[in-house]
């Protein structure tokens, strides 16, 4: 089956890439996304999935006892590899939790751009929490707490049911919110799509200026044209500085609020939450075990090498949550360097980094349709 989840992918993103970037058509681009949600979905339960790769990977670069399996390897790196040349293509009908929250858009709001700046942070976050939590052996967060997993194998608890349910009804009306605001996975793509080769476009050339697309986008990814504002000036040095010494700032701050936040967060690893148990039991303070310290205690292994070990996970969990605050001060530096430079459009057109590629512009666009039909003629 490994062989088989492979062969699909490879498949399902060709024929995405194919259907966003050659045909142009967002009917194509929703059947390829229903055969995905079937197969990667229902069929194969959630699993193998990109976005919980990023934890296997993680795990196998800091634990030389941990092997991954070559197909999980190839589902973290194809949607990546693709991406950079084809853009956010995996997102647009390949990913089965982007094609269950996108089959349920209804009347999707458009959010304040700051309220969206903001929120577009989370997905960092979120990445950079998972990366620690495997490096230290302590959790795959991402696969605990998957959203849809549950419906995928019709199983779960009730918590994480209604955590999938709470996402769909918000999807109703803020397209893709997992995707948007939460997926480590999309952080990654939204970075290699600045810079892909080739990405969603509309007609930069002769555009109407209808706003027909952006009304139609319901993940806000179509930038508005502001002819009124005059460009920004090139930077000056001083302005780089202080940017620079901002985002300096913001990474230092971050680190140390990340090494105050160590302790509690290594409370998530077994070792130390054992060992933690072992040591109140030990002094008196919590009077009756439980099945984790009586399992422990019949090993006949002495409590001081639980202690060290727990110790050591602890120093693990100070340098990554330093390292995971001073990635979010440069994640939020970087971002506000982007803004203060960034220059009006003069047309509407896809934001590379957010555009999930799901073609619905391609069905609204005048000009687009024009060149769709001419194409049909051509070939036909």
């Amino acid at each position: 089956m490994e062989l088989v989840d492979v062969l699909a992918l490879v498949t399902a993103l060709a024929l995405s890439s194919y259907a966003v970037l050659v045909k142009r058509l967002r009917k194509a681009v929703l059947w390829i996304m229903l055969g995905s949600l079937a197969y990667f979905g229902f069929v194969r339960q959630g699993c193998v999935c990109p976005i919980g790769s990023i934890q296997d990977v993680t795990l196998a670069l800091f634990d030389s006892g941990y092997a991954v399996p070559l197909s999980v390897l190839v589902f973290f790196l194809l949607p990546l590899l693709f991406t950079l040349f084809v853009g956010r293509t995996f997102c647009a009908a390949v990913c089965p939790l982007g094609a269950a929250q996108d089959v349920v858009v209804w009347k999707p709001l458009k959010l304040p751009p700051w309220l969206e700046q903001a929120l577009g942070v989370l997905p960092f976050l979120y990445l950079g929490l998972a990366v620690l939590f495997a490096a230290t052996g302590s959790a795959f967060v991402i696969c605990e707490w998957d959203p849809f997993v549950s419906f995928f194998r019709r199983s779960g608890s009730f918590q994480m049911l209604a955590i999938g349910a709470g996402f769909l009804v918000v999807g109703l009306f803020i397209g893709r919110p997992y995707c948007r605001f939460l997926c480590p996975y999309g952080a990654l793509l939204s970075l290699l799509s600045r810079i892909s080769r080739w990405n969603v476009t509309l007609t930069p050339d002769d555009c109407l200026k209808c706003r027909i697309c952006d009304v139609a986008c319901p993940f806000g990814a179509i930038a508005e044209p502001d002819e009124e504002a005059p460009p920004r000036p090139k930077p000056g040095w001083r302005r780089l500085l202080a940017l620079g010494a901002l985002t300096l700032g913001l990474m230092a701050g971050g680190a140390w609020l990340g090494s105050q936040l160590a302790v509690p967060l290594s409370k998530v690893n077994r070792t130390v939450k054992l060992s933690e148990r072992i040591a109140a039991e030990d002094a008196g303070t919590l009077q009756e075990q439980d099945n984790w310290s009586k399992a422990f205690r019949a090993t006949g292994k002495p409590t001081h090498e639980l202690h060290a070990a727990a110790l050591r996970v602890r120093g693990q969990f100070y340098q990554g949550a330093l390292l995971l605050g001073a990635f979010m001060g440069l994640v939020i530096g970087v971002k506000l360097i982007s803004l203060s430079f960034d220059q009006p459009h003069r047309v509407y057109e896809p934001d590379t980094a957010n555009c999930v590629a799901c073609g619905r512009c391609y069905s609204y666009c005048p000009r687009v349709l024009v060149q769709v039909k001419r194409e049909e003629k051509r070939t036909s």
